[in-house]
């Protein structure tokens, strides 16, 4: 008889990796399937931000907004390498939301959730301010506060590394084709990319299938949903860097929305988002020549600099698989996680998991596990609180002593080189030079700063199968490298030296 499982967890986003973690963590058996790459979806087209969510505070969403706030520290504690502080710059525009509507509002985020690390609001005369330069010669006054910069999809990875090195059994390019309650467990099917198929058994199932979360409940389990969910785009582009200072900006727009404009990777500057309902295929989601427009005008209203859809270097846009409350504007669906159980008399449980956000996605993994204690009992206590994440361990404020260490052991690395290799990985990065004493030692070169080593640790240690997987996934280095370099890195791949 095969191997039952504790619990058995479709999709590999940043819910199901963080669920998976946390269950591992306290002594559970843990099989995790994602029909293509971690992060795959959602969760690695957000803003990329750990933030509070200062916009929902119009919607009275104060639960939301205070567990957010306090999970801004405690993720920097968890992962200083790919989360850092972030100050944002708000300009004050006269004809939308009044000064002291927007005081209050932040008074609100500077309190609401025990604030420990990161600097409270401050009002800037933009006349004299850095901040101000780049902007159009009609701005006086701006609030600046305080929020994170997170790398999303390697969040999601580091997570699934830990869940793995506790045990975790995952598997990417792997499809739940469907799941029975049988004999009291679950029989889970799963085909891999060559169509071999395998039945995995489990004790509960989680359904973090995130934009798929409903299809997979009606087509996977054969159940009606549980929940409804309403499906928004939200779309970014990524243009050549906009302004020379390391803040940020949060612009209002006269239709309620919000646009955030991100110092990005060095050379560029991050615009985003939108808030579209979406209809289609999530896999097939792009943004739209109208989006695009939309976030040029946008942030052309507050800058000096125009920007146009022909600056555009990148695009990327993601499904977010909203709980549908009803909300008349895809803006103000609520970003507020909701997990239903489903759990007969001596049946096993079916948790599914609608919303979210990454800010918040330790918190719904506790509560998630919370919800199958009960039919779990030999599951242990939560324990993430303060608990890195790998290459994590290091002080929040550490990061520059990590380079600097790293470039001491091995002074062949430009520095641009030692910053990207501590941003992605911490203190592993050690472990990834281990023995590497020259430029040759780090094997062929892919362009940039991307060397065969680095590779192939991604395929042996983080799932990295394609170009893609490496480039946009563990990082972004597909801004630097060519079409014709990128496809030799995939050929590589595919034919990777034994």
């Amino acid at each position: 008889m095969s191997k039952i499982f504790d619990i058995a967890i479709v999709g590999g986003g940043v819910n199901g990796c963080g669920i998976a973690r946390d269950a591992a963590g306290r002594g559970l058996s843990v099989f995790l399937c994602e029909q293509q790459d971690l992060a795959g979806a959602t969760s690695s087209a957000s803003t990329k931000l750990i933030h509070g969510g200062l916009r929902y505070l119009e919607y009275y969403e104060f639960r939301l907004v205070r567990e957010a706030l306090i999970e801004r520290e405690v993720l920097l504690g968890m992962a200083p390498h790919i989360a850092w502080p972030l100050r944002f710059v708000l300009p004050h525009h006269k004809g939308l939301r009044p000064a002291w509507l927007i005081r209050l509002g932040l008074f609100l985020y500077d309190h609401l959730g025990g604030r420990k690390i990161l600097p409270g609001t401050r009002t800037l005369d933009l006349r004299r301010d850095a901040a101000g330069a780049p902007l159009a010669g009609d701005f006086m006054k701006a609030f600046e506060y305080s929020d994170c910069w997170v790398e999303d999809s390697r969040l999601v990875v580091l997570n699934a590394m830990d869940a793995a090195v506790r045990g975790t059994e995952i598997r990417t390019r792997t499809r739940c084709t469907g799941a029975r309650r049988i004999d009291g467990v679950w029989e889970v099917t799963v085909e891999d990319a060559d169509g071999s198929r395998e039945t995995v058994r489990a004790k509960a199932l989680v359904n973090a299938a995130g934009p798929w979360v409903s299809r997979f409940l009606t087509e996977g389990v054969g159940q009606n949903a549980a929940a409804r969910i309403r499906m928004v785009k939200g779309s970014h582009i990524v243009v050549p860097r906009l302004f020379d200072h390391d803040k940020a900006y949060i612009f209002q727009n006269s239709d309620g929305r919000i646009v955030f404009a991100i110092p990005y990777e060095r050379d560029f500057t991050l615009i985003g988002t939108t808030d579209q309902d979406f209809k289609d295929d999530p896999a097939h989601v792009a943004i739209s020549e109208e989006e695009t427009r939309y976030l040029c005008d946008a942030v052309s209203g507050y800058l000096k600099q125009q920007v146009t859809p022909d600056m555009v270097v990148w695009t990327y846009a993601g499904v977010r698989p909203l709980y549908d409350d009803g909300a008349s504007k895809a803006q103000a669906a609520t970003r507020d996680y909701v997990l239903k159980l489903d759990a007969p008399e001596g049946a096993a449980p079916l948790l599914n998991i609608f919303g979210g956000k990454i800010t918040t996605y330790r918190k719904l993994a506790e509560s998630a596990l919370a919800l199958l204690k009960p039919h779990l009992p030999g599951m242990g206590k939560p324990w993430t609180e303060g608990a890195t994440l790998p290459g994590g361990d290091f002080p929040v404020l550490g990061f520059a002593d990590q380079v600097a260490a790293l470039r001491a052991a091995h002074p062949y690395l430009a520095e641009a080189h030692a910053r990207r290799l501590v941003r992605a990985y911490g203190t592993r990065a050690v472990e990834l030079l281990e023995g590497v004493t020259d430029t040759a030692g780090l094997g062929q070169y892919f362009g940039a700063d991307l060397y065969e080593r680095e590779v192939a640790y991604l395929m042996d240690r983080e799932w990295a199968v394609s170009a893609a997987d490496v480039l946009w996934r563990r990082s972004k280095l597909g801004l630097r490298l060519t079409k014709e370099q990128a496809e030799a890195l995939d050929g590589w791949m595919r034919n990777r030296p034994s």
